[in-house]
């Protein structure tokens, strides 16, 4: 505590005399307001507190230039008007111009926290890395296949088991599910704000980090390799559950090999390759800083395979996801290759009878999801915007500013801290229902314009209501079976759980025009309970 402590003393002194050698002093903006006492403000005349050739100077000119540009050619009714303006100037060239260039912005302190932590540590864990890699990961995967395997519920008849699940103080928000959620909840946390506290974490990946792309291991590095595991483990004891359905089993072993190869593997050994992080199935809006202009000028200055990976991750977001809607609902994406709902449909699936099925959820779902979208759009236009214009501000407002109050409250906060610490409490999609952008965007267009839904056989329905107990997006599935009517809601992500718990084959995932595709594969309908179709 104290270490980090005395670090946070040292940043914030040499913050200190970067903002007072090269910020915009109260003396400049007199001499600005000097330069213009005609009203209408002029770039050109306030260049004149700037004569002095120096790089201080330069500095300056060049920030008033970038954050200050749109003060040109406007109308000042006094000077304190101008003076107020002149201010806001001062205030971003100081966060987003002398910090980011000059001193240490938050991320950077953040980092370089954690990174004298690391490289200060000291005692057995540091001096045995691989031997505590196999002890505590190794043993703690071992205890999961251990309590997974022989497990009754799992392995006796196929299905989903209610006996008691309603009765569990793990599944049902008991204590241990409090307590779980709360570990969770935690560990984002100091994931994602205070690094510097789990570094023997980190430690311990190292050789696993090493083996892969040559260097030591980051915080991201670490969260990586623990979803990763846990997809994996999760995974098994997702397809012994549902080994009577062909189309989960398809979709689990799916969802893990995204996750090890595309979202774990290709990425880290692309950088042992010199080129840049890149995960191929990371799409637009929920890869929110895919256009930002550090990620742009990363990808330009590669060359060919960079700008084949700019290309690719606009192709992706502006033709294969309305293609890929269109013929199979945002199924594909969200139940079979999203790294969120991989970890939500494996590790999560425990919790999926938790999702509030109300009126009232529904609507707050609507209006969240969809404010998130409407967010991660305007940030972007307004990021491309300081991208091309080399202005900060977009009608006043800070491209900056935005991009981290999204980053922090939206990126951290809302997918990572709430996404998966309340699986335990809300359910285990509470991000992909209430918050995931990309989700918004594919529902949107399989609501409107494909060819997927799930159909249903109203005569057939008994009321039993195990679809609606284990929907995990909160549809009221048994409202629409007892009616007969398809379900095409826009936030179904054709998990096909509904399908594998019916016990009389009411509900089909099924594709308009080629209804029978999946059936015929053997892929889908309801085969839970053979000895009803015989």
């Amino acid at each position: 505590m104290s270490y980090n402590s005395s670090l946070e003393e040292i940043f914030a002194k040499i913050n200190a005399y970067q903002l007072d050698r090269y910020g915009l002093s109260d003396q400049k903006i007199d001499q600005i307001i000097e330069a213009n006492n005609d009203g209408q403000f002029s770039t050109e005349k306030a260049q004149q507190a700037f004569r002095t050739k120096d790089a201080v100077t330069g500095f300056q000119w060049e920030a008033f230039q970038s954050y200050g540009g749109w003060l040109d050619g406007r109308n000042f009714g006094n000077e304190e008007e101008l003076r107020k303006a002149l201010k806001t100037v001062q205030v971003n060239i100081a966060k987003y111009g002398v910090i980011n260039q000059k001193g240490f912005n938050e991320y950077e302190i953040k980092d370089l926290k954690y990174a004298l932590t690391k490289a200060s540590s000291m005692g057995w864990v540091s001096e045995h890395k691989t031997l505590a890699l196999v002890l505590v990961y190794g043993m703690t995967l071992l205890g999961a296949l251990l309590y997974i395997l022989p497990n009754k519920k799992i392995l006796g008849p196929p299905g989903i088991k209610n006996d008691g699940t309603f009765h569990s103080k793990t599944k049902n928000i008991g204590w241990i599910g409090i307590l779980l959620g709360t570990f969770l909840i935690l560990f984002y946390i100091v994931l994602y704000f205070y690094p510097e506290y789990m570094t023997s974490w980190i430690l311990m990946v190292d050789p696993v980090s090493q083996w892969l792309k040559g260097s030591d291991a980051g915080r991201f590095f670490l969260y990586g390799f623990i979803y990763t595991l846990a997809i994996l483990v999760m995974g098994i004891r997702m397809i012994i559950k549902y080994r009577h359905s062909k189309y989960q089993l398809w979709r689990t072993a799916s969802v893990m090999f995204f996750q090890l190869a595309f979202a774990f593997l290709i990425p880290e050994i692309l950088i042992r390759l010199n080129q840049p992080y890149f995960d191929f199935k990371n799409i637009w809006p929920l890869d929110y800083d895919f256009f930002f202009d550090n990620e742009l000028n990363t990808l330009i200055n590669h060359g060919g395979i960079g700008l084949f990976m700019l290309g690719w991750g606009i192709g992706l977001t502006l033709i294969g996801v309305p293609v890929m809607v269109y013929f199979f609902g945002k199924r594909w994406y969200c139940s079979w290759v999203c790294g969120c709902g991989g970890l939500a449909e494996t590790a999560g699936d425990p919790f999926r009878q938790l999702s509030d099925k109300s009126l009232k959820a529904w609507k707050f779902e609507r209006i969240s999801i969809h404010g998130v979208l409407v967010f991660a759009i305007v940030m972007t236009i307004g990021v491309l915007y300081t991208y091309w214009t080399g202005e900060s501000e977009l009608l006043g407002v800070s491209s900056y500013k935005v991009r981290s109050i999204y980053g922090g409250w939206i990126g951290a906060g809302f997918a990572g801290v709430v996404g998966t610490g309340f699986y335990p409490l809300m359910g285990n999609r509470v991000w992909c229902r209430f918050g995931c952008p990309l989700a918004a965007y594919l529902g949107l267009i399989q609501r409107f314009k494909s060819r997927f839904r799930i159909t249903t056989n109203g005569g057939q329905c008994i009321s039993c209501g195990n679809c609606s107990t284990y929907c995990e997006m909160g549809i009221d599935v048994r409202w629409y079976a007892q009616r007969g009517e398809n379900i095409i809601r826009s936030s179904c992500v054709g998990c096909g759980v509904c399908s594998a718990v019916c016990p009389r084959g009411v509900l089909n995932l099924e594709n308009r025009a080629d209804d029978n595709r999946f059936e015929s594969a053997g892929l889908i309908g309801n085969d839970s309970f053979p000895e009803i179709k015989k």
